[in-house]
């Protein structure tokens, strides 16, 4: 990966974070089709590179240990096809975006304190990528209750449409299922729903989990943003 060999002021560590991040945009946002294409999960662990120049790149890491520069995530590919598009995107944009923050500090290792203060509020100044990549999404996938813990009575849509409440709330009392949850079925072993369970659903195939089937207790569905099941992991 090419290093800005000079980049040691506040300044040019900032021009080198600015471009990198560009290059990274332009992949998920302007050159996406050209980039879905490349990160095929049949080929090894893929990484995104954005360089100095504001080019792009998939490509494997880098052979070298320790590597010359911090690396971004490793096998970006692997996920491309079991999540939805837009997903893997912003969740590709998540791992960039901590990749320029490590490249950023790597090179501002001999800055001092107030130095690293001023580069971190210029950093900060700019949209992260993720900010960049989701505000390009349709409203509807805009975060909101939906992509909330599923711990605290979100809404949530079934394979046929209709709309499903959580089957738990958060502080442990059980909604009125009436018969609206009669049909659900535990996506990991074909349980049928019942109010006195704890039930939490995936974000990515939407389909709800006895909560000790999936080893998720009320308590630590409250820390979870956005839940994916064990087959979507």
């Amino acid at each position: 990966m090419e290093m800005a060999a000079s980049a040691r002021t506040v300044d040019e560590i900032f021009k080198d974070y600015s471009a990198r991040r560009t290059a990274v945009l332009r992949a998920l946002i302007f050159d996406v089709d050209q980039f879905y294409g490349l990160c095929d999960p049949e080929k090894e662990n893929l990484c995104l590179y954005g360089h100095p120049n504001e080019s792009w790149e998939v490509t494997p890491p880098a052979e070298e240990v320790p590597p010359e520069l911090p690396e971004p995530a490793l096998g970006i590919n692997f996920a491309r096809d079991g999540m939805n598009r837009k997903d893997w995107l912003s969740l590709v944009a998540v791992h960039s975006d901590s990749w320029l923050i490590s490249v950023a500090f790597y090179l501002a290792a001999r800055l001092n304190r107030n130095e690293r203060k001023s580069l971190f509020c210029m950093i900060n100044d700019l949209p992260t990528v993720s900010e960049e990549v989701s505000e390009r999404k349709p409203v509807k996938d805009k975060p909101s209750i939906e992509s909330g813990s599923k711990s605290q009575g979100t809404a949530k849509r079934s394979n046929d449409g209709q709309a499903k409440s959580n089957p738990k709330t958060a502080d442990g009392d059980y909604e009125d299922d009436g018969d609206e949850h009669g049909e659900t079925q535990c996506g990991s072993c074909s349980g049928n729903y019942s109010a006195d369970e704890f039930w939490i659903g995936c974000d990515v195939c939407e389909r709800w989990f006895h909560g000790k089937c999936v080893k998720i207790t009320p308590a630590k569905a409250e820390n979870i943003e956005r839940y994916k099941c064990p087959s979507c992991r």
